[in-house]
């Protein structure tokens, strides 16, 4: 399994790259005794989809990769999905790492790299927990799919295409890095840029120019605004955390000569809101901000504002916590560590809602420790990698039922 996962972060799969990844899931999978299966995304299926997020960039010859544990005889029990990401965000700034990002380092119990923890190491997992049971002359009583999906950091629609094409289950275990808590409850995410334009000039004339840099951070501060009234009375499950809907700005590009006064800039944001609320009605609220904001300020008068969206357009979804997968989850991670498993909400999104929205498939997330994910030194911690395919393997026998081969 180690060996494994440093394979895996030596491939830097970030967006657009995702195929050196994907070639050494196949691999895992031919040696687990598996056979895989490409299930390739379709840009025209995906665009007529309600549940897919818009995205401007060619995702024609991507894949997700499958695997098809077929039940043993007597068959008859409840089918599975494992699911993991290959994507991975960018290191950047790689010169802030101890080590590079995507050479995996080992430091005692710990595997440093982008992607170790978020989320190969719940890839690697899933590979284990099979060949652990197949080790043991053992076979599922119902079907066990493994996946491998793409595009779980920008837009979910790896994930997407897969519950398109049909791979949908009884339950569904995203196997992302929950420190071997069961996560049931998500935000959902809008990715939005607002691009403003004011009026290039001289910068020895500056006054007789706009400049949209300064123009924006009265827009974020407006976009603050409604970050705040979000936060307002958050309903259960999420009032556990103080503020539990996180506007990021991530991005911003402006200007494109030191002495000339900024006539663009573009701000990259994201933006969280609760399980039941609409995409569409938070993007009305996005953009009557940014409206408000440059009319009503007489410092943007004269700018333009336009909001436009690429990339994450999802929804948030709860599970119960009385839930069968929950709790036969639970009951599988109790016995494994021997501590009760605590259930908890998100304020990130993943590919769980995907199939508990579109997919009719009752979905969890469940998976190692790990620790800077998305920022500097990401790194998880090996001795959780194979307590999850312990965990998972309890869970299958309960689950699915298991018989000898």
């Amino acid at each position: 399994m180690e060996q494994l996962l440093e394979r895996l972060v030596e491939a830097p799969t970030v967006l657009g790259h995702e195929l050196a990844g994907q070639d050494v899931m196949r691999e895992a999978f031919e040696e687990t005794g598996l056979e895989p299966l490409d299930v390739p995304l379709d840009p025209a299926a995906l665009r007529g989809h309600p549940g897919a997020s818009p995205f401007s960039w060619d995702v024609s010859d991507k894949a997700n990769v499958v695997a098809r544990w077929e039940p043993g005889e007597p068959a008859g029990g409840r089918s599975l999905i494992l699911n993991g990401h290959i994507d991975v965000v960018s290191p950047e700034p790689a010169e802030m790492w101890s080590s590079p990002p995507f050479l995996p380092r080992r430091d005692g119990d710990w595997l440093y790299g982008r992607g170790a923890g978020d989320m190969k190491a719940g890839l690697v997992a899933m590979v284990g927990v099979v060949r652990g049971l197949k080790g043991l002359g053992l076979a599922p009583r119902g079907l066990v799919e493994l996946q491998s999906v793409v595009e779980e950091e920008c837009s979910g629609n790896g994930a997407l295409a897969c519950v398109l094409a049909g791979h949908t289950a009884d339950a569904v275990i995203v196997t992302e890095p929950t420190g071997g808590a069961i996560q049931n409850s998500q935000v959902g995410v809008l990715w939005f840029q607002v691009r403003v334009s004011g009026r290039p000039a001289h910068a020895g004339e500056a006054p007789e120019g706009q400049n949209a840099i300064e123009a924006t951070f009265r827009v974020i501060r407006a976009l603050r605004e409604l970050e705040a009234e979000l936060n307002v009375d958050p309903p259960a499950p999420f009032d556990v955390y103080p503020h539990p809907i996180n506007l990021n700005v991530g991005m911003i590009r402006g200007g494109d000569w030191p002495s000339t006064v900024a006539g663009e800039s573009i701000v990259h944001c994201r933006l969280a809101l609760f399980p039941g609320d609409a995409v569409e009605d938070l993007k009305r609220r996005v953009e009557d901000a940014v409206a408000a904001a440059a009319s009503g300020d007489p410092v943007l008068a004269g700018f333009e504002a336009e909001v436009a969206y690429d990339g994450f357009a999802c929804e948030g979804y709860t599970l119960e916590e009385d839930a069968p997968v929950v709790a036969v989850l639970g009951g599988a991670i109790e016995r494994t560590t021997g501590a009760a498993a605590h259930v908890f909400a998100s304020t990130a999104t993943t590919d769980a809602r995907s199939f508990q929205l579109f997919g009719g498939s009752p979905a969890v997330c469940f998976g190692p420790h790990a620790e800077g994910i998305h920022g500097i030194d990401e790194r998880v911690l090996l001795p959780s990698m194979v307590e999850t395919a312990q965990a998972l393997g309890l869970f299958i026998r309960d689950w699915c039922g298991l018989t000898a081969t």
